[in-house]
């Protein structure tokens, strides 16, 4: 079966071999302060050897769930923020046809909520759902994150007025903490159905847990493939080795970061794997931008972006790197036709496949970048299957604790998210934060 494959010799113009290599024993001691637990944040590395110890039992029990939503429901509502809801997000669509929001399916339509706190956003779903069959999967350790917690109490409260408490009980699927939190005793009460958040497990890692497994599976796509691709990727970047491609993209990542590149560019030229980079921000941004130290991580959906931000890339300050996903065998054939008239001037790619051009496109686009200064880490993805996006997924995940070792970072915590949420409920005069409420008033005057 392939692989996915990682490139780093376009790189070599910005940085060489030997300043690549120079980061080969810090590598190599990431890879261990991992296997071994031994680094910052050891709590968290429960990621590191999930997809081996995910079992037959639990998989058949999200498949059971995900059915029983399927069978009662034509949508189903994702209730989650950052990584409770990236990494679905960013499969889902990465899987499914571009247009299925305005065809008919076999299977519900996932719908996200808690991602943002936005009035019109939530009251155009509630408009949407009105009258329709739906459940909840609603995800949360604690069950009290501002954003997510607004969302699931309006849904709530709109579907148990929609088919009764008991109903909607068989609606709700609950993926929480274990044993504490509001949402696991709202869990408890109301009998929902739960799966659990394993606590060393960090939300930017926790694709592979229920988190994402549960919506992806109800979208009708095959999570055993998915994890059998990070399963596969688990063992294939287990040790410490010099083709380990998490150690060679974590090494690369560093050097261009010392030699001054401080921007990495995520660049697909699939439309489909936009939510992809999405999730990618958050994985690299959350675990290393601390101490002032960390490259910042943006992505391009090319060849559109090409149309607003090329003239940047090429020619913009070079502080700048691109990681560019290419993804080899698409799903469709379409050739292009030949037109007597030729008014456009296409004829002379007349006959060829639309993905031929794309690829040119791609060639063409990383050839300019490279001479105009903006150093190219290629990542090939065999086709946009569950399997290759299982690895991918994996892929960046052992390579992002290995970079954050590397950079001299806790990869495994996020501190500063904190800042914002102490600011909010000050300014919304949440009980218990009376004196911050005093304090941040006398700012604003």
């Amino acid at each position: 079966m392939k692989t996915i494959q990682v490139n780093n010799q376009k790189v070599l113009g910005s940085v060489s071999e030997a300043e690549i290599k120079a980061f080969r024993a810090k590598a190599a001691e990431a890879m261990e302060k991992l296997s071994k637990g031994t680094g910052a944040g050891n709590d968290f590395l429960g990621w590191l050897h999930l997809p081996s110890s995910i079992t037959d039992e639990f998989m058949e029990d999200v498949e059971a769930t995900a059915k029983t939503l399927q069978e009662r429901c034509e949508y189903v509502v994702a209730v989650g923020i950052g990584g409770s809801y990236l990494g679905a997000k960013a499969v889902i669509e990465a899987l499914s046809d571009t247009f299925a929001a305005y065809k008919p399916s076999k299977f519900p339509k996932i719908l996200f909520a808690g991602q943002n706190i936005g009035e019109d956003y939530l009251s155009e779903l509630k408009s949407l759902l009105e009258g329709k069959q739906f459940g909840i999967i609603v995800i949360s350790k604690s069950g009290t994150t501002t954003e997510p917690a607004i969302a699931f109490r309006l849904l709530k409260e709109m579907l148990e007025a929609q088919v009764g408490k008991a109903e909607a009980a068989k609606r709700i699927v609950a993926v929480t903490d274990a044993k504490k939190g509001a949402l696991r005793t709202l869990a408890t009460a109301e009998g929902y159905k739960t799966f659990v958040i394993p606590d060393n497990v960090g939300g930017r890692f926790s694709v592979l847990t229920p988190v994402g497994l549960l919506p992806i599976a109800v979208a009708g796509f095959d999570i055993k493939k998915l994890v059998a691709g990070a399963q596969a990727m688990e063992k294939a970047t287990a040790k410490d080795a010099d083709d380990n491609i998490a150690e060679i993209y974590a090494m690369t990542r560093n050097a261009l970061y010392t030699s001054g590149k401080k921007i990495e560019i995520l660049v697909n030229f699939n439309p489909k794997l936009h939510f992809l980079g999405e999730w990618w921000k958050q994985l690299y941004g959350e675990s290393e931008g601390k101490e002032h130290k960390g490259i910042f991580p943006a992505s391009v959906d090319d060849t559109t972006d090409l149309h607003s931000m090329g003239q940047w890339i090429q020619e913009g300050e070079r502080t700048i790197y691109e990681t560019v996903i290419s993804v080899a065998d698409q799903q469709h054939s379409m050739v292009i036709p030949s037109d007597a008239e030729n008014l456009d001037g296409l004829n002379y790619i007349a006959g060829k496949h639309v993905d031929e051009v794309n690829k040119m496109a791609e060639l063409g686009t990383q050839l300019a970048h490279v001479d105009g200064g903006v150093p190219n880490i290629h990542i090939i993805l065999p086709a946009l299957t569950e399997f290759n996006l299982g690895e991918l997924i994996y892929f960046f995940e052992k390579a992002c604790g290995v970079s954050g070792y590397i950079l001299g970072v806790n990869p495994f915590n996020q501190p500063g998210v904190e800042a914002y949420k102490k600011n909010m409920f000050a300014l919304l005069n949440k009980p218990g934060y009376e004196a911050e409420s005093k304090a941040i008033q006398s700012k604003l005057k």
